[in-house]
């Protein structure tokens, strides 16, 4: 609930805002070769292979990660942690693994969720700025996007998921001792996650095109 149903709202705007940029991108440079129904191709493909999986996963790097890491690093400030390892209850068990867990099944659903909003922007642009039927413009997106397409934006966000929760997870564990230790975990979980982020999908984007995906 946490890491999927409450983190919709930021999810659906920040995706349905790039689908809007990348259809007034693509109408402003296809407008002058009078290829305004292609504006459709490329915010499918973008969304539904790039931009939907890695926005969802950067909003939850600083919502989620930050969250764990803050977590785990007051329990481990409080000694809670230490208590629950005293009781014979390891830690990695009962505290990492179910975040890492939550964040790899969501992180799927909410790319879907996200792909959608994104092709919802780019069409709301399609059809004010150049004047795209609803219907053109998505019978333009079925004939650009494929499964193949669609499989890799979801491959791409298990692992986004994973990046997260085990990032967050591990700064969070390791913390100082002090509220400064614990504020220092808390930011250097995000920067690290964005980062792994961006170059997962680096490389199963050269991965994807050597496959022909």
């Amino acid at each position: 609930r946490r890491c999927g149903a409450q983190a919709l709202g930021i999810v659906g705007l920040i995706t349905f805002l790039v689908g809007v940029i990348l259809a007034f991108v693509g109408a402003t440079q296809f407008r002058q070769y009078g290829a305004d129904v292609y504006v459709a191709d490329l915010v499918g493909l973008a969304i539904l292979r790039e931009m939907g999986p890695m926005m969802a996963a950067i909003v939850l790097a600083g919502r989620t990660g930050a969250a764990y890491a803050a977590e785990l690093g007051n329990m481990r400030l409080n000694e809670e942690i230490d208590a629950l390892e005293t009781f014979g209850l390891r830690a990695i068990d009962f505290l990492v693994l179910p975040r890492v867990l939550a964040l790899t099944l969501m992180m799927p659903l909410l790319a879907v969720y996200a792909d959608l909003f994104g092709v919802l922007g780019g069409g709301f642009v399609c059809n004010s700025a150049i004047g795209m039927s609803a219907e053109t413009y998505f019978l333009r997106i079925q004939e650009a996007v494929n499964v193949k397409s669609f499989l890799a934006g979801l491959i791409k966000s298990v692992f986004f998921g994973m990046i997260i929760g085990y990032s967050g997870c591990l700064k969070g564990a390791h913390t100082e001792r002090s509220a400064i230790g614990v504020g220092e975990a808390t930011t250097s979980a995000v920067v690290p996650s964005i980062l792994l982020i961006t170059i997962a999908d680096a490389i199963f984007t050269v991965l994807f095109h050597f496959l022909q995906w």
